[in-house]
């Protein structure tokens, strides 16, 4: 299992799994379900490695649900009326064990030691592979540098939105929602359906510039 998040991380680790033999069974998790530019890019990876990609919802979006983020008031009674669950990523892991029937198979990331200094503090204290979770980071100490080069030799595009914002979507903050409603304004739209307030935030910058 892979949990591949169309980063450049992930994409290395996919690559370098795929060198290696190893099969993966890759997963994405969405934090705003059918955002059309990252439906078009997993399907453009679908096809690049030539196997489906399970795409659940991530752990976050329920957070952000159950904390009434960028939620009007009126919502606010239907959603905590809900009791959405808020799985960890080591229960999301199991449950698709189960559902791809591997019961013993090890979930593997792209985190990277060198990409951030809390990256390599986990990495220093919990080290790239954990036995009793069965998680194993596959690129753990590899340079950017390396990243790189594994891209170009497979000729591994990034997703869109590295041209918007330098990196795969991953928040609801002004870094990523200002460039998708300029670049991807029906996927902006879809953000708004379920977070009516995010709007705020780009009006809120807006006014201090």
């Amino acid at each position: 299992m892979l949990g591949f998040s169309r980063g450049k991380d992930s994409l290395a680790a996919w690559l370098a799994m795929r060198e290696a033999g190893i099969e993966v069974v890759p997963y994405h998790l969405y934090l705003v379900p059918g955002l059309r530019f990252i439906e078009d890019s997993l399907k453009f990876y679908e096809d690049f490695f030539g196997t489906p990609i399970l795409n659940l919802p991530h752990p976050t979006l329920f957070r952000w649900l159950n904390t009434l983020m960028f939620q009007p008031p009126e919502r606010a009674a239907v959603i905590e009326a809900a009791q959405l669950p808020e799985p960890t990523y080591e229960e999301l892991a199991d449950l698709i064990r189960a559902d791809v029937d591997l019961p013993a198979a090890w979930n593997a990331d792209g985190v990277r030691a060198a990409d951030s200094p809390n990256r390599r503090m986990a990495m220093v204290t919990h080290g790239p592979k954990r036995e009793h979770l069965r998680k194993v980071s596959i690129v753990w100490d590899w340079r950017i540098a390396d990243v790189r080069e594994a891209l170009a030799r497979h000729n591994g595009p990034l997703p869109p939105e590295y041209e918007w914002f330098g990196r795969s979507f991953d928040g609801l903050d002004f870094r990523f929602l200002d460039p998708i409603r300029r670049h991807a304004p029906d996927d902006y739209a879809r953000i708004l359906q379920w977070f009516p307030l995010a709007d705020l935030e780009v009006f809120r910058r807006d006014l201090a510039r």
